[in-house]
């Protein structure tokens, strides 16, 4: 079932991990006074039997399942290393969306910087954002576009102006 299908970023990746949603749900459910090492392992335990996880990537799907269970619950994951970004393309899957994404994985690769891409597709994750169109590209929590597919020389623009507002504060 496609609608069961979540996408986390694991390294400069993004992967579809099938089952994610329900042992995400499952676990919200019982996960009070629990430790992060607790839900990473519920987490792998719970989507392991499904997905194939390359046995010297164990860790990095564990880190990556916590990120998507703490954003999947509202709360602010652990923030991208320094000179790193976190972005989100929120939108169901179209072809406008899938062109965002592409856009912006080119880009970050371009300016070899570090980053968490993901793409946002539950519309009730979407409506979060209370955004009146799709696709809509949110940059370190900051909703830079909505409805519209912007060019990769404005993405480009963004995350050089990003990059620069952290050396910024990292020379403060």
């Amino acid at each position: 079932m496609a609608s069961d299908i979540v996408q986390v970023s694991i390294g400069d990746r993004t992967i579809g991990i099938v089952g994610l949603k329900k042992v995400m749900t499952d676990l919200a459910a019982t996960a009070t006074g629990k430790t992060d090492e607790e839900c990473r392992e519920i987490l792998y335990r719970g989507i392991a039997e499904q997905n194939y996880i390359p046995p010297k990537m164990v860790e990095a799907y564990k880190d990556a399942l916590l990120r998507a269970f703490k954003v999947f619950t509202g709360e602010t994951p652990e923030e991208v290393p320094a000179g790193g970004v976190r972005i989100q393309v929120l939108g169901p899957g179209c072809h406008n969306c899938d062109r965002m994404e592409q856009d912006v994985r080119e880009v970050l690769a371009e300016l070899k910087m570090p980053g968490d891409l993901s793409h946002v597709t539950d519309p009730a994750e979407i409506a979060k954002y209370g955004l009146m169109g799709v696709p809509a590209l949110v940059i370190n929590s900051r909703v830079v576009c909505v409805g519209t597919l912007p060019d990769r020389n404005r993405i480009r623009q963004w995350l050089m102006d990003l990059k620069a507002s952290q050396e910024c504060k990292e020379g403060a």
